[in-house]
């Protein structure tokens, strides 16, 4: 028996219907939720305008192969997290940007970016230790579906962004 962790992982992109369709096949296929502990993923749990977040306990090896494998054929950014496994491996977040590679970073068990010494040594200056850590956060941008009215996306990105900006 494999492995098993919590897992996250969060898609955006655009695509058709059909391709939104098989995307579905893949998230019902890997049991994922848009919640921890939450009910299993419907096609209605997508909110327009915003990336799409996906959540599992008991992933065999922390990774969702057949779904990370058909995102990078797509060329769908994601970005997914996994919790380690005492003896086997650590925490990783790893980044797809939609451009054909993955990256993979060390990371806590609350899904923050850590540093070996070594690394810190191998990139050389402050800036390019920053510009790791930049690299790690990259923003995965909204999953949008052929169809979507636009209007509803753009007033909800909207919304989020004046929301975050909100301070009480």
């Amino acid at each position: 028996m494999a492995d098993r962790v919590s897992a996250s992982i969060t898609i955006g992109g655009s695509l058709s219907l059909a391709t939104y369709a098989e995307l579905v096949e893949h998230i019902l296929a890997e049991g994922l939720a848009t919640e921890w502990d939450g009910e299993p993923f419907q096609t209605d749990h997508r909110s327009m305008g915003a990336p799409l977040n996906l959540y599992a306990h008991e992933v065999a090896g922390g990774c969702f192969d057949a779904l990370e494998s058909w995102c990078v054929q797509n060329r769908l950014p994601f970005a997914r997290w996994s919790g380690g496994y005492a003896g086997q491996w650590g925490p990783e977040r790893v980044i797809y940007r939609g451009d054909g590679t993955l990256a993979s970073y060390v990371v806590t068990e609350d899904d923050e970016v850590v540093i070996a010494r070594g690394t810190i040594v191998q990139l050389g200056s402050l800036e390019a230790v920053l510009a790791h850590f930049d690299a790690a956060d990259f923003a995965i941008p909204p999953l949008a579906v052929e169809g979507d009215d636009q209007s509803a996306t753009a007033s909800t990105t909207m919304s989020r962004a004046k929301g975050a900006d909100h301070v009480e």
